[in-house]
């Protein structure tokens, strides 16, 4: 059994959080540490979690936005001590008992072995791959767009209001208008 604890970045467990940010993700895939702090802290549309073990062992990280008919999981990593031990599906099958509803996700496209295993994973944790066009935009000033898909669970296909999903993830994760 695992557990989603909220946290704020004062707490002693958001050095945790911060660093498996840093381990997991790319500077282009994440914002910077202040803004990052102020999300968290400020943002009511904003929750991040440290995923913890029954006996409070922490093993990962996972923010979600609560957004206009939907949540997006923006980012998840489990620490690398946990990794290929079976936690990845014991969280995903929490997420989705947790979450009533649609949750979105964005994943890599599927270039290489990684991304392709990725990909398989959720869709074995029951989402399903929207290969529409999705370009995520830059997290920071000067940063790079990355051409992503995104997955789905909660609905059957997410064709009709794809534009709409995009505007929101936009708009209030990454700031941009469309």
């Amino acid at each position: 059994m695992i557990t989603f604890n909220l946290i704020k970045s004062n707490q002693p467990a958001y050095s945790f959080i911060e660093t498996l940010l840093h381990d997991s993700f790319p500077i282009d895939e994440r914002r910077d540490d202040a803004q990052q702090r102020e999300y968290t802290d400020n943002n009511p549309l904003f929750s991040c979690y440290q995923i913890c073990t029954n006996d409070k062992t922490p093993i990962g990280l996972i923010t979600i936005w609560s957004l206009n008919g939907f949540h997006y999981i923006e980012h998840l990593a489990t620490s690398p001590i946990v990794r290929n031990k079976g936690y990845g599906k014991l969280i995903m099958h929490h997420l989705i008992e947790k979450i009533h509803g649609v949750i979105i996700l964005e994943v890599e496209r599927p270039t290489d072995d990684l991304s392709t295993r990725r990909i398989g994973f959720y869709q074995r944790c029951g989402f399903s791959l929207c290969t529409k066009n999705y370009i995520q935009p830059p997290y920071r000033k000067g940063g790079n767009e990355l051409p992503l898909y995104l997955m789905f669970h909660g609905t059957e296909n997410i064709d009709n209001q794809f534009n709409d999903i995009c505007k929101e993830i936009y708009t209030h994760v990454y700031n941009k208008q469309i």
